[in-house]
């Protein structure tokens, strides 16, 4: 059997030479979303550096609408929550607030340190809102909304719901990192066996009664196309209820254009879920409590403990 060339399976940008396109397409209809949305609040800071932000795009109408919030791709390398300002489109008009997170980019951090921010991100809107969160994601952002659904809450912090982020639609993601290490993205991701299997999702334990839908584009790379089907197999022997699809005719970089269409199938999930977690009764926690810095919660949790 023939060595995989991770190189070529990971690079999305040469598997899809209009990506600039796409790319500027997107931003014109992020803009243009952002235009529409007079409600919105740009530039919520949730840390201590200029990236630690989200938009938040309340639902029209909605006091107490479902709560999501959606983390962008980029690989761990690029982007910005304000080129993916109409990822929320479709699951506002379906009656779900949203807030588009952001983060620190690597090499300035590790993806240890971005998933530690967005853990940070959704404890600020959990004490911001008092609700769960339903949690989506494409690329690297359906990396860190997978570890977000994995993540110990109750190790975290004393006054959330250990549940509080119990499902999640993830779409084009890398779940385990290792294959990355022999790619030249790792010139800037810089990760090494230990810390690419310490951050990947796939070898962490699964909290119980977790509910995720992974899907991917028909048109991506077989690795693209096995990693979502390998998560889903693995958490759902675990123990979590899980879902494997695929979107016909969508690339890397088109599967995410239905999120921007209140009447796609894929908005109308996300919405759905979005439901089925708001619904869910809170149990009792502790009073409100600090946050402190994210170095203190990292000596304090970790990640979760790999399967034996």
């Amino acid at each position: 059997m023939p060595a995989i060339d991770y190189e070529t399976e990971y690079n999305v940008h040469a598997r899809v030479p209009e990506h600039p396109q796409i790319a500027a397409r997107r931003e014109r209809e992020a803009k243009a979303y952002r235009a529409q949305a007079r409600s919105a609040e740009i530039g919520v800071v949730y840390g201590s550096s200029r990236r630690q932000i989200y938009d938040f795009f309340p639902a029209p109408g909605a006091a107490k609408a479902p709560l999501a919030m959606y983390i962008h791709g980029g690989g761990w390398r690029a982007l910005s929550p304000s080129m993916f300002s109409h990822m929320a489109k479709g699951a506002n008009a379906n009656g779900v607030s949203v807030a588009v997170a952001g983060y620190d980019l690597c090499p300035e951090v590790s993806v240890a340190t971005i998933i530690e921010e967005m853990r940070a991100a959704a404890l600020f809107l959990w004490r911001r809102h008092r609700q769960r969160i339903f949690i989506y994601g494409h690329s690297a952002g359906a990396h860190l909304a997978a570890c977000l659904v994995a993540s110990d809450w109750k190790a975290l912090a004393s006054d959330v719901p250990a549940d509080l982020i119990p499902a999640g639609y993830l779409i084009s993601g890398v779940y385990d990192l290792s294959p990355l290490v022999e790619t030249t993205q790792n010139e800037t991701l810089r990760l090494d066996r230990k810390s690419a299997h310490a951050c990947s999702p796939l070898f962490w334990r699964m909290p119980p009664g977790r509910k995720m839908e992974f899907v991917v584009g028909r048109e991506e790379s077989s690795e693209f196309i096995r990693q979502s089907r390998s998560i889903a197999d693995t958490w759902r022997q675990a123990g979590a209820e899980t879902r494997y699809g695929e979107i016909a005719n969508a690339n890397h970089f088109t599967v995410i254009d239905p999120l921007a269409d209140p009447q796609s199938a894929m908005s109308k999930r996300v919405a759905e879920m979005a439901r089925t977690v708001a619904h869910m009764p809170l149990s009792s926690t502790a009073g409100p409590g600090e946050i402190g810095t994210q170095d203190a919660r990292v000596a304090k949790a970790g990640f979760p403990r790999p399967r034996e």
